[in-house]
């Protein structure tokens, strides 16, 4: 029997003012069985640094060839397409051939920068490709305000970012790899 994702609730306000983007997310985020706390708040994450009314979470490990988050446009083409983890640099190119704009926001400290080392010849190439770290240790302490139902307030400003969460904050600057 196979087993089911955990379905997580998170209601998450986003005030970006390098975007002038100001508005409160109702998310409902599905774990897949195999995917650990870690990843799924550096999803959450990743939406609240690219937070839009069109943005919306994937079908992630439960099925290959599609963003962990992607964002289309009216006509249903891919305007933006986000990946997280340590993604296969084949499906980040056919992506990168399929979308606007590509993210591949990266996390696991030494793992991060040892696939960063392996990828950056081939990645680099790609015009629409970006690619993000957010620091180990921020991965840690992110996964701890992981809940079944939460409420996070993220302040992005001149590339600094506050989450907030229970009377914890939690401040960092992603790392733009390329």
């Amino acid at each position: 029997m196979a087993l089911k994702s955990t379905i997580f609730k998170a209601e998450l306000q986003v005030s970006d003012l390098d975007r002038d983007h100001f508005a409160t997310h109702s998310l409902t985020i599905a774990r897949h069985p195999s995917e650990t706390d870690e990843r799924m708040m550096v999803r959450l994450l990743a939406f609240a640094l690219n937070a839009d009314e069109a943005l919306e979470f994937g079908r992630g490990l439960s099925s290959e060839d599609e963003p962990d988050l992607v964002k289309r446009d009216l006509t249903g083409a891919i305007d933006l397409w986000i990946d997280v983890g340590l993604p296969d640099e084949r499906a980040i190119r056919k992506a990168a051939g399929r979308a606007r704009e590509v993210k591949v926001y990266l996390y696991g400290g030494r793992s991060a920068a040892l696939w960063w080392s392996q990828n950056e010849a081939a990645l680099g190439r790609l015009r629409n490709v970006s690619v993000v770290e957010i620091p180990d240790s921020v991965a840690g302490q992110v996964t701890a305000l992981a809940e079944r139902t939460m409420r996070l307030d993220c302040t992005i400003q001149d590339a600094q970012v506050w989450l907030a969460a229970g009377g914890e904050t939690i401040h960092f600057e992603p790392v733009q790899v390329k």
